[in-house]
């Protein structure tokens, strides 16, 4: 018998299948392991309760990119054991707060963000994505291919983080799978640092086949799975 919180979204463990079954396609043609590449459902907006549904289809790694929805829903569920990806910017300000939740934050993009999650109280080291713009737009987020080596380094220097790699998002105006060769090519850039450095944050609902061709192995995948997000205020 389904939970009361797998009742409320009847269609949500045929669209996980769906796309779980697409992964494992898109891995196959790349001559990829599925099992080396990581989900990470994004619910931004939907309540608390479809994340605990999505906790009972086995989902275990839930991404957010808004401080106060991410930690409201953090710790109402907390009994879960939720590995809670932070995709989105991180203001300065907020991120002692976020390194309470986190387990891994996507978004590391400036030297000032990297100094405020230096001193994280709870004892925790968080998994750390230095993202990288690629587009010429510096209002896109994201540092800016030739400040890579330097922010990495700083990562590195950093007790409370361990660095795990890259992470962006493909321009519109560009063929996913051109962007997604870049991003590799800065993936060998950040690896030359620090070989363990390896993960590539990339991928979502329209273009994850490109990523994992290009060797994503993190995945960030929200609306193909939750269905539309609700409206919000």
């Amino acid at each position: 018998m389904a939970s009361e919180a797998l009742s409320s979204y009847p269609e949500l463990g045929a669209r996980l299948q769906f796309v779980q079954a697409g992964i494992s396609e898109a891995c196959k043609r790349a001559s990829r392991d599925a099992g080396d590449v990581t989900l990470i459902v994004v619910t931004k907006f939907h309540p608390a309760s479809l994340v605990a549904a999505l906790s009972e289809l086995g989902v275990r790694d839930v991404g957010e990119n808004r401080h106060q929805e991410a930690q409201a829903k953090a710790e109402e569920l907390a009994q879960l054991n939720l590995n809670w990806h932070f995709i989105g910017q991180l203001q300065t300000k907020k991120a002692r707060q976020a390194a309470r939740y986190a387990h891994a934050i996507h978004s590391i993009d400036r030297e000032r963000l990297v100094d405020a999650l230096a001193d994280n109280e709870t004892g925790r080291v968080i998994d750390a994505f230095v993202q990288i713009n690629l587009t010429d737009d510096p209002g896109r987020g994201g540092v800016a291919p030739d400040g890579i080596e330097t922010l990495a380094e700083k990562v590195l220097q950093t007790p409370s983080l361990r660095l795990r790699g890259v992470m962006s998002v493909a321009p519109l105006e560009e063929p996913a799978a051109a962007a997604f060769e870049r991003l590799a090519g800065y993936s060998d850039r950040v690896r030359a640092l620090e070989p363990s450095a390896s993960a590539i944050s990339a991928g979502m609902t329209h273009d994850y086949v490109e990523a994992i061709a290009a060797g994503a192995t993190h995945l960030r995948i929200g609306s193909a799975i939750t269905g539309n997000r609700p409206e919000h205020r």
